[in-house]
């Protein structure tokens, strides 16, 4: 039995945290740049994720500081990490070339042809 798939916030925050660390506002900024605009990260279900994230060793705290006089903490993919959206981010390419090879060039999105 292998692990299910990842969840798409999950997938979303890692991918956002792939190329730089950030922060709290700035994840929130990243999801919905890379969503498209289709997913709108609340407060509470980003920091639920990211408790969630950094106890599974995914993520770590690359910084803290007092901006304002509120703490602000700077997230970063840890290699543990690396390797999980890694895996994730094939397993996505593999279903998606199949599901491509199985249309046969139907349109798709936008006029787009497989």
């Amino acid at each position: 039995m292998t692990e299910r798939a990842m969840q798409e916030p999950t997938l979303l925050l890692l991918t956002a945290l792939a190329d730089a660390p950030r922060h709290g506002y700035a994840l929130i900024q990243e999801v919905e740049a890379i969503s498209g605009g289709r997913v709108k990260m609340r407060t509470g279900t980003l920091y639920g994720a990211l408790d969630r994230l950094l106890q599974q060793g995914l993520i770590e705290v690359a910084a803290e500081e007092i901006v304002d006089g509120r703490a602000r903490r700077t997230y970063a993919l840890t290699e543990g990490g690396r390797g999980v959206l890694a895996a994730e981010a094939e397993r996505l390419h593999t279903v998606a070339a199949e599901a491509r090879r199985r249309l046969g060039g139907v349109a798709g999105p936008k006029g787009a042809t497989a």
